[in-house]
């Protein structure tokens, strides 16, 4: 956001004081007219208050001959009104003066801007000022669509709940009758187990790369600590649609500070499957996510530096940004690791595990890790994928979002989905006496990263105008990184899910 030329004094009116005269190569009057075609605005922010309005108009008309016509707007009309000393309302017109059309322009062509400003006195208290924002929307109106979309998605995601749970309360209920019977009534040592029971002494087996797997538990663990604190700070009213950095502000300092939960989640979870070098998993829940971001990041920035975007950051702030995750950030993941060592203590596994693993049966395709991913990343993606398009209308497109509530109730539907479809797979995963859920646990729902990624590909070449070589790297850099998260957060929710459920299942059989 950069300030502009208008010279506004309080409760001063101007009429028709010239702002600049620019003039306007023939490169200049084309650009002018695609971007009126394509419906460019303009906006002001006067007060935190949003100021819109079109950079010229477009006439068309007639068949033979057809009439278009591309104006530009050079005059613009401000209307202030205030009660006392408070701004409560704003906006900006193109009244009182003919644009200048672009057609009859001859480069290079000299064009003079102008201004004027009026101010009116009104009753509306300062409290109720964004009421009126809201009643003279520049965007058209679509909050009652989406409400009735997010209340569709809402009563269809708790009817799938519901289903679930359901139907594997009564599985449940009936395994626990079967095999607590087959216990009591064995009369001799020949008799054989089967379904999940019988893989109870490999189920508890830790996975490889035990480093790298709770590395991704704690960082999927910050993350959604982090995720969690922005809505509420949204809820909250700390966030303003003007004023486009706070949020990544808030961002960025909460990513910090939180880091000492992705060391404190993957140190003690490392030390319970018996992991001895704790000092390398701190330093890879550490560069888990922070080397992609900075890779990402130094191509973006350097490509917005090679195109003079006001998008690239300045030394200052990369400096700055840096300094807070040495000094910050790392500390703090070191700090956590060091706790989470300390106050870890043994898994605490229901089942003996065997030094010897089970053989695994083959399984059908649908019960593959493919078909799981399929389904596990499926149904979550399935629950935000209203709320999706306009989260990247507002991202990159000219949408403003406010509807944080709405957010909120997404955000609590998205983790009940994905705590309930991680429980049914891995109970299907087991009855196939497969054992091997730790890591398939984490890739079901984290493969929702992967359709998020495919709906960005739809919207990026459906639903936007972006082109270029600077909008590209932007959008799918930002992009890859937000579907990376959405694997660490949905895959850490999964596998604690399936974790409880897993305990919750061999406590209650009778084994010997």
């Amino acid at each position: 956001m950069a300030v502009s030329m208008y010279n506004i004094k309080f409760k001063k009116d101007e009429d028709r004081l010239s702002l600049c005269t620019q003039r306007l190569t023939e490169r200049d009057i084309e650009q002018l007219k695609s971007a009126i075609e394509d419906l460019y605005y303009f906006e002001f922010v006067l007060d935190k208050l949003p100021m819109r309005n079109f950079i010229g108009r477009l006439e068309e008309g007639g068949f033979l001959p057809h009439h278009h016509q591309i104006y530009l707007w050079t005059h613009l009309h401000f209307n202030i009104e205030y009660n006392g000393e408070q701004i409560i309302s704003a906006n900006v017109s193109t009244r009182e003066q003919h644009p200048t059309q672009l057609e009859s322009l001859v480069a290079p062509a000299d064009v003079q801007f102008t201004y004027s400003v009026k101010w009116y006195k009104t009753e509306l208290v300062y409290e109720r000022r964004s009421q009126r924002l809201r009643d003279n929307s520049f965007f058209p109106k679509t909050l009652e669509i989406h409400w009735l979309a997010i209340i569709n998605s809402v009563v269809l995601i708790f009817l799938l709940i519901g289903f679930v749970v359901i139907i594997m309360t009564r599985i449940l209920r009936n395994d626990f009758q079967r095999y607590n019977a087959f216990e009591e009534e064995a009369d001799d040592m020949d008799h054989d187990d089967y379904g999940w029971k019988i893989i109870h002494t490999d189920v508890f087996r830790f996975p490889s790369h035990k480093s790298l797997f709770c590395s991704v538990l704690g960082v999927g663990s910050q993350f959604l600590a982090l995720a969690t604190g922005i809505i509420v700070m949204a809820l909250s009213g700390l966030f303003n649609v003007h004023n486009h950095g706070a949020m990544n502000t808030a961002a960025c300092i909460l990513y910090a500070f939180t880091s000492w939960i992705a060391g404190y989640v993957s140190c003690k979870m490392y030390r319970k499957m018996g992991g001895e070098n704790w000092v390398w998993n701190i330093n890879l829940t550490t560069c888990l996510f922070g080397l992609p971001f900075f890779v990402i990041w130094s191509l973006i920035n350097t490509v917005a530096w090679a195109y003079h975007s006001t998008q690239a950051l300045p030394i200052t702030t990369i400096m700055l940004l840096g300094a807070m995750w040495l000094l910050v950030g790392y500390p703090l993941t070191v700090i956590g690791g060091i706790f989470g060592k300390n106050m870890a203590g043994g898994f605490d596994a229901p089942c003996r595990t065997k030094n010897i693993p089970r053989e695994i049966p083959d399984v059908p395709l649908y019960k593959s890790t493919a078909a799981h991913m399929l389904i596990g990343g499926f149904l979550p993606f399935s629950a935000i994928s209203v709320e999706l398009y306009y989260i990247f209308a507002t991202l990159w497109g000219r949408e403003q979002y406010t509807l944080y509530g709405v957010l909120f109730t997404v955000f609590v539907i998205l983790i009940s989905v994905t705590v309930c479809i991680s429980i049914a797979l891995t109970y299907f995963q087991l009855s196939a006496e497969d054992y091997r859920w730790w890591w398939r646990s984490i890739f079901s729902a984290g493969s929702s990263g992967g359709f998020v990624f495919l709906y960005a590909l739809f919207y990026y070449y459906e639903r936007s105008n972006m082109t270029g070589m600077l909008q590209t790297v932007e959008f799918f850099g930002y992009t890859l990184l937000s579907c990376y998260v959405f694997f660490l957060v949905l895959g850490t929710v999964s596998f604690f899910a399936a974790l409880k459920f897993v305990r919750y299942i061999y406590v209650n059989i009778k084994m010997d």
